[in-house]
């Protein structure tokens, strides 16, 4: 216990952390009075792998049941743990030396050529639509959502996010849309909905296809939605628009020039793209070792820094970037509550291992949005400069516009957009 209580003494700057080692002793670490946090080590050998692995050893081991809270919860823990993770590397010789380490080898942890890509995404998306269906919103939306006011739904600040989104496309009749990682087919369907245009969406997720092509078919936009099982880097176009929400994140940093470059070949000239992706407001880094082994393998959330200049090798044109800050942290706050919810019904489809594994993925995702350097972006790019008009407002009239398309369909949307032009 010497080595980590030394370790905890340097870490815990903000708050306190009041650890019970496995013989019933509490040590107490603390920079201030609050926040507070007591857990209890159940195990002696989690004293050397908490200070060796921390990332790796503290998600397994509330897993396995060997790190419980004590007075608090999990995310009263979290809080404490994100609200000092930017002293993680600084305070320890140790610890930065192992960071730098990792960041040497992000290459390899994040190559992700199509069949490994493909084998990813299946680890994380394809293990069954009725867990997503238990603490998701109605429409699936497994990404940021948009909270316009306090206090909105889930399903609304979802539907927020959607109209945005499709507010920067530009949408004009009978243009050809791209969705590259369309999920459960939420997006697709909303733009075929509100605007007289046709959508290819694109998952490796074949649980996600299925549901995807299921939801088409009753909407009755089958004849204007086509779903595949397609990497990105097989697709042929052109398309005037392509947009992707939450799938940038599994492309791994080694593969950012062959995304951007795939975008600019399929994009007509005077075409749009709008990305949606997790950042980070710091400099590059490397993925949490826990997350990487048991939540998202080859997943890797960029500093903007990478994502722009990945863009700017390919000469795309940048025309917007809009950072959503706090939004993720209340999505996943929401997200949280229903997996509570119905943790019953979840642990009979898995097993408690497996709730205990994504109460501690939620939580922390939560609290890294909430307290460390983790934010979404927007950006919209281009292949000309001029692509879009030169002033913002244009977003705010289109969105106006897809509000009226939302309950009276694609005609509205441009009579509404000929109204305000």
């Amino acid at each position: 216990m010497r080595l980590l209580a030394h370790f905890l003494r340097r870490f815990i700057q903000t708050g306190t952390l009041r650890v019970i080692d496995a013989a019933g002793k509490l040590h107490v670490f603390s920079g201030s009075p609050e926040p507070v946090a007591t857990i209890r080590l159940r195990d002696k050998s989690l004293y050397h792998k908490l200070f060796f692995k921390p990332d790796l050893a503290a998600g397994e081991a509330y897993m396995d049941g060997n790190l419980t809270m004590e007075d608090c919860s999990l995310a009263d823990f979290m809080d404490v743990v994100m609200r000092n993770h930017e002293f993680f590397a600084d305070n320890s010789p140790f610890h930065g030396m192992m960071s730098r380490l990792s960041q040497a080898g992000r290459f390899l942890q994040q190559y992700n050529p199509a069949p490994i890509a493909q084998r990813n995404v299946a680890h994380h998306y394809d293990i069954s639509n009725d867990l997503y269906r238990l603490f998701l919103d109605d429409d699936l939306q497994y990404s940021c959502a948009y909270f316009r006011h306090q206090g909105e739904s889930l399903e609304q600040a979802q539907l927020n996010k959607k109209r945005h989104i499709a507010a920067k496309l530009m949408l004009k009749p009978g243009q050809r849309v791209l969705d590259i990682g369309c999920g459960w087919g939420g997006l697709s369907l909303y733009l075929a909905k509100c605007a007289d245009v046709e959508i290819t969406g694109i998952t490796l997720s074949e649980a996600q296809l299925a549901l995807a092509r299921e939801r088409a078919g009753a909407m009755g936009l089958a004849d204007r939605v086509t779903f595949r099982l397609q990497d990105y880097r097989e697709v042929e176009g052109p398309f005037d628009r392509i947009v992707s929400v939450g799938m940038f994140e599994h492309v791994g940093v080694v593969h950012y020039d062959t995304f951007f470059q795939r975008l600019k070949t399929l994009l007509t000239d005077d075409g749009i793209a709008l990305l949606h992706s997790i950042g980070h407001a710091a400099p590059p880094h490397t993925t949490n070792a826990w997350v990487r082994k048991y939540i998202f393998p080859g997943g890797y959330s960029p500093s903007l820094s990478e994502a722009l200049a990945a863009s700017e090798r390919q000469y795309l044109w940048v025309t917007d970037v809009e950072i959503l800050r706090l939004h993720y942290a209340e999505t996943i706050k929401a997200w949280r509550a229903r997996f509570a919810s119905n943790r019953s019904k979840i642990a009979r489809m898995h097993d408690e291992r497996f709730c205990r594994m994504w109460e501690f993925y939620l939580t922390a995702s939560e609290m890294l949005f909430r307290h460390d350097t983790a934010m979404v972006f927007q950006m919209q790019l281009a292949r000309k400069r001029d692509a879009t008009p030169l002033q913002r407002n244009y977003m705010q009239d289109a969105e106006e516009a897809m509000l009226v398309a939302e309950s009276a369909g694609p005609r509205a949307l441009h009579t509404a957009e000929n109204s305000v032009a």
